[in-house]
């Protein structure tokens, strides 16, 4: 039987539960409120944590779900995340400003073309291309099957392929 600390096993798991409730809900307040009551769900249920077999998939369901409720209490009236991700403030941007601007272009596009995705095509994506978890675990997480998984990220990446190319070709 594992023993699993609050400490050591849930807290660490904090900027990934954000990330996820970011993604869904688009908005950093309402993400970081979903991670507080995620939290706070997962602590209040500690009696059961021997019980369960991924502490992580437990987490991370619990604030997708809670996520998802946030969203649709919101309406989904966000605006996206152009404010939220990379830093091209960083020492290897500085030797090439242009090249800079072009990757803040393209990274904004695809945010934006990402936030324009089905909620699930979205969490999947996220889950796997930017959270780097396995199809097994999605599947865990969203409460699907692994071919689920496989169906929705690959309609996503069409989705994101398809609208980048039309960008690019056309402009926005």
């Amino acid at each position: 039987m594992k023993t699993v600390s609050f400490r050591n096993d849930v807290l660490p798991l904090k900027n990934e539960l954000f990330r996820l409730a970011l993604r869904i809900t688009l908005n950093e307040a309402e993400a970081e409120d979903v991670v507080q009551e995620t939290m706070i769900k997962v602590w209040n249920r500690r009696d059961d944590w021997q019980h369960i077999d991924s502490i992580e998939a437990f987490c991370l369901t619990v604030c997708r779900n809670l996520a998802l409720d946030k969203a649709k209490k919101m309406g989904n009236r966000s605006e996206g995340l152009e404010g939220s991700g990379g830093d091209p403030s960083d020492e290897s941007f500085s030797a090439d400003p242009e090249r800079a601007a072009v990757l803040n272009d393209t990274m904004a596009i695809l945010r934006r073309l990402m936030d324009s995705l089905p909620e699930k095509q979205r969490s999947v994506m996220h889950l796997r291309d930017i959270e780097g978890k396995s199809y097994k675990e999605i599947a865990v997480v969203m409460g699907i099957s692994q071919e689920q998984v496989k169906v929705n990220l690959f309609r996503a990446r069409q989705a994101i392929r398809h609208k980048y190319i039309q960008t690019e070709r056309y402009g926005l």
